[in-house]
């Protein structure tokens, strides 16, 4: 049965091998400024089997006016199972007086369908435009 609970920066390195686990590679290189990001997020909210991390969600944001779901992830041999749907309504629903909830994610990923299926918008769609600076 899946737990699901609030996280905090000590949660971090349960985190950390999700992101090794599914390839986020980005986020590997420096455990100090993980660790620096996930003290400052505005709230994450792990999915635990028996005790183990098998999925997460973190934001960051004001909470007022934006929300940034900043990860989503769930190891695969928990996805298709709930589980993301489950944290992302939490977000929504803890969330829901704040205008501008949003999330990016690669165009060409299976996530774009997920992301649909659960009533979100590409910006054009929202007749918006979004920039981006690496």
């Amino acid at each position: 049965m899946i737990e699901y609970k609030q996280l905090t920066a000590d949660d971090m390195p349960k985190g950390r091998r999700l992101y090794e686990a599914l390839g986020w590679t980005a986020y590997l290189g420096d455990d100090e400024c993980l660790h620096r990001a996930w003290e400052k997020s505005l709230f994450a909210l792990g999915a635990f089997d028996g005790g183990e991390l098998v999925g997460f969600v973190r934001c960051i944001g004001d909470g007022e006016h934006t929300v940034l779901i900043q990860d989503l992830i769930v190891l695969d041999e928990y996805q298709r199972k709930g589980i993301g749907r489950t944290l992302m309504e939490a977000v929504f629903e803890k969330y829901a007086s704040v205008r501008q909830k949003f999330v990016v994610t690669g165009a060409d990923t299976p996530a774009v369908h997920f992301y649909r299926a659960l009533g979100l918008y590409s910006f054009e769609e929202g007749g918006m435009l979004a920039f981006f600076k690496l």
